[in-house]
C-alpha cells in the first residue's frame, strides 16, 4: 500500500492534528466542523496530507491552528492553550484522522465529504479504546457505504462508455471489467498491461484507477 508520507513523521503528524483540533475547540471556541472547513480551505490540509515536513513536524498543534486562521484571513490574539485533563474527543479525532489519511493517502476533503468530521468524532466511543486498525476498518466501511462506486466505473461513466464499449476499445475482457467494477476482483492487483490499456482509453492516469479503500 502507498502511504501519504514516510511513517517516521506519522506520530508527530498525529499529535499536531489532534492538538490543533483540541486547541481550536477548547481555546479558540470554534465548532470542530467550522474549523476543519478552514483547515481544508486554507490550503494547510493539502500541505499536511502531502507530507510537507514544515507543517506536519515543523509546527505544533497550536501553531498549526494559528497558521490556518492566518491563511484564512482571520485575526486571532495569541492565547494560552487550555488543555483538558484527559485527551479530549477532539484530540482523538485529529490524532486518528491523521493516521487514517496517512494509511489510505486519501485527501482530507475526500474523507470528510463522505464521513463528516462529527461522524468521525462520534466514533470516539468505543474506538478510542481499540487498536487504530479497528478504527481504520470502520472508516473504510463508512467510506465504501458513502462511496460505493469504483474509480473505474466513475471514469467509464464520465466518458459515456458502456462496459462493453470500454472492453472493445481497451482490449480488456468485458468480464474482467465487470469484476473490477463489482469489486469481485481487486483492480489494485490487476496486470499492469490492463491498467495501462484502461487508463489510455479513459484518458486518465493509471493511479486514478487505483482504489485507496477496498
Amino acid at each position: 500500500m502507498i502511504h501519504a508520507y514516510d511513517k517516521v513523521y506519522l506520530s508527530k503528524a498525529q499529535s499536531a492534528l489532534g492538538r490543533m483540533l483540541d486547541f481550536a475547540v477548547y481555546s479558540l471556541q470554534y465548532d470542530i466542523s467550522e474549523f476543519f472547513d478552514l483547515f481544508l480551505s486554507s490550503g494547510v490540509a493539502t500541505r499536511f496530507e502531502k507530507g510537507d515536513y514544515s507543517v506536519i513536524t515543523g509546527l505544533s498543534g497550536v501553531e498549526l491552528a494559528y497558521t490556518v486562521l492566518t491563511l484564512s484571513g482571520i485575526h486571532a490574539d495569541r492565547i494560552e492553550p487550555r488543555y483538558p485533563i484527559d485527551r479530549s474527543e477532539e484530540f482523538w479525532t485529529g490524532w486518528s484522522l491523521a493516521y487514517y489519511q496517512w494509511e489510505t493517502a486519501l485527501y482530507f476533503a475526500d474523507i470528510i465529504r463522505h464521513i463528516p468530521i462529527k461522524i468521525v468524532m462520534g466514533l470516539y466511543s468505543p474506538y478510542h479504546e481499540m487498536d487504530i486498525r479497528q478504527f481504520c476498518d470502520k472508516m473504510n466501511e463508512l467510506y465504501r457505504t458513502s462511496n460505493p462506486e469504483t474509480n473505474l466505473k466513475l471514469f467509464r461513466q464520465n466518458t459515456g462508455l458502456s462496459q462493453r464499449e470500454l472492453a472493445e476499445q481497451s482490449g480488456v475482457p468485458l468480464r474482467t471489467i465487470q469484476q473490477y467494477e463489482q469489486r469481485q476482483k481487486n483492480i489494485n492487483k490487476a496486470q499492469a498491461e490492463y491498467l495501462v490499456m484502461l487508463a489510455k482509453t479513459l484518458c486518465c492516469e493509471v493511479e486514478d484507477l487505483i482504489e485507496k479503500v477496498m
